[in-house]
C-alpha cells in the first residue's frame, strides 16, 4: 500500500509534465535564430520586404532573424532547401509568386510539391503597371492596342526572364487585348528596365517599385496601372480597367511559409508576430516607399489567396503554352 501511494502521485505528475511540454515549448519560441530563406538575390523588392520584416522581428523576439539569399531556377533552389528544412518554425521562406503559384504549373518537375508548404503570412503586395519607351508614338493603352494589332509581332515587350510574373503578365494582356507581340526576356528588372529606358523595347509590364523613378525622371511612360483603384504615387495613370481592358488586375507579392508538417501553433504564433510588424506605420511606409501595401494576414487567409494566384497563373501559362524546361 505504502508503494502504491507513491507511485500513483508520481505517475500523475510525470503525465502532467509531460503534456505541458509541448505547451512549455511552444511558449519558448523562438529561444535560438531564425532563418528566412529567400530565394532570388539580394537587393530587390523579394528581399528588401522580408528584410523589413526580420529587422522587426529580432527586436520582438530578442532573436536573430537572419535573410539566407539562395537563389537559382527561377526560385526553385531556395524553395526545395526550405521545403526540406526541419519543420520547426527555425526556417521559413519568404518568396515572391514564382515558387508559390507559378513554378509548378511552368516546370514539368519540381523537386518539392509547394501544395505541402505551411501558410504563415502574406506580407505585402505590389501591384504591375504598363510601362513603354518615353518616345513610342501610342498615348495610352487604346493607342497601343492598336498599334500592336495593326502590325501584329512588331510591338516587343521586354520581361525579368521566362515564366516571371512580367513575362505571364504579357501573355494575359495578349490573351485580354486580342494582340501578338514578340516577348524580349532578360536575366532581371535592371537590364530589362535599362533597355525599355533607352528605347530598345517598346513596353514591359512590372511592379511599381522598381519602374517609378524611371517615370518620374520622364525616361519611360506608364500608360496604366494593373490595380482596382489608382495609386495614391502616381494618381493621374488610368486603371487598366478605366483604359478599357476589362479583368486585369496583376502585381507580385511575398508570402512566408513553412515547412511540411510544422505544427500549426508555431505557423499560427509566427503569423501572429508578423501581421504586428506589418502594421506598424513604420514598416507600413517602408514598404509604401518600395511601392508595396502591407498585408499581415493569417494562415488560413494565406492558404487562401495561394490556392487562388496558382489557380489564375496556371490558367495564364495553359493559354499561352508557356514552358521553361
Amino acid at each position: 500500500m505504502p508503494r502504491r501511494r507513491f507511485t500513483l502521485p508520481c505517475a500523475l505528475a510525470w503525465a502532467l509534465l509531460a503534456g505541458a511540454g509541448p505547451a512549455l515549448a511552444q511558449a519558448a519560441f523562438p529561444n535560438k535564430p531564425v532563418r528566412i530563406i529567400v530565394p532570388f538575390p539580394a537587393g530587390g523588392t523579394a528581399d528588401a520586404i522580408p528584410r523589413i520584416v526580420s529587422e522587426r522581428l529580432s527586436a520582438m523576439w530578442g532573436q536573430p532573424v537572419v535573410i539566407d539569399n539562395r537563389p537559382g531556377a527561377g526560385g526553385n533552389v531556395g524553395a526545395e532547401l526550405a521545403f526540406r528544412a526541419e519543420p520547426d518554425g527555425y526556417t521559413l521562406l519568404a518568396s515572391p509568386p514564382g515558387p508559390l503559384a507559378v513554378n509548378a504549373s511552368l516546370y514539368k518537375k519540381l523537386t518539392y510539391d509547394v501544395t505541402k508548404f505551411m501558410p504563415v503570412s502574406l506580407l505585402a503586395t505590389m501591384p504591375n503597371v504598363l510601362a513603354v519607351r518615353s518616345n513610342l508614338p501610342a498615348q495610352d493603352v487604346q493607342q497601343l492596342i492598336a498599334m500592336a494589332q495593326k502590325e501584329p509581332g512588331k510591338v516587343t515587350f521586354a520581361t525579368q526572364g521566362n515564366g516571371t510574373t512580367s513575362h505571364l503578365t504579357g501573355a494575359l494582356f495578349q490573351q485580354r487585348t486580342n494582340t501578338s507581340l514578340v516577348h524580349v526576356p532578360y536575366k532581371g528588372t535592371a537590364p530589362a528596365l535599362t533597355d525599355l529606358a533607352g528605347g530598345q523595347v517598346d513596353m514591359m509590364f512590372d511592379n511599381i517599385s522598381s519602374t517609378l523613378g524611371q517615370y518620374k525622371a520622364g525616361r519611360v511612360k506608364v500608360l496604366a496601372v494593373a490595380t482596382a483603384k489608382r495609386l495614391p504615387s502616381i494618381p493621374e495613370v488610368p486603371t487598366m480597367e478605366e483604359a478599357g481592358v476589362r479583368d486585369f488586375r496583376t502585381g507580385t507579392w511575398v508570402a512566408v511559409v513553412a515547412p511540411p508538417n510544422t505544427p500549426a501553433a508555431i505557423t499560427a504564433a509566427i503569423s501572429k508576430a508578423m501581421a504586428e510588424v506589418v502594421k506598424t506605420q513604420e514598416v507600413q511606409k517602408r514598404f509604401a516607399d518600395l511601392g508595396g501595401e502591407g498585408v499581415g494576414g493569417t494562415p488560413a487567409e494565406l492558404a487562401t489567396f495561394l490556392a487562388a494566384e496558382s489557380a489564375r497563373w496556371r490558367e495564364v501559362v495553359q493559354r499561352a503554352n508557356v514552358s521553361v524546361d
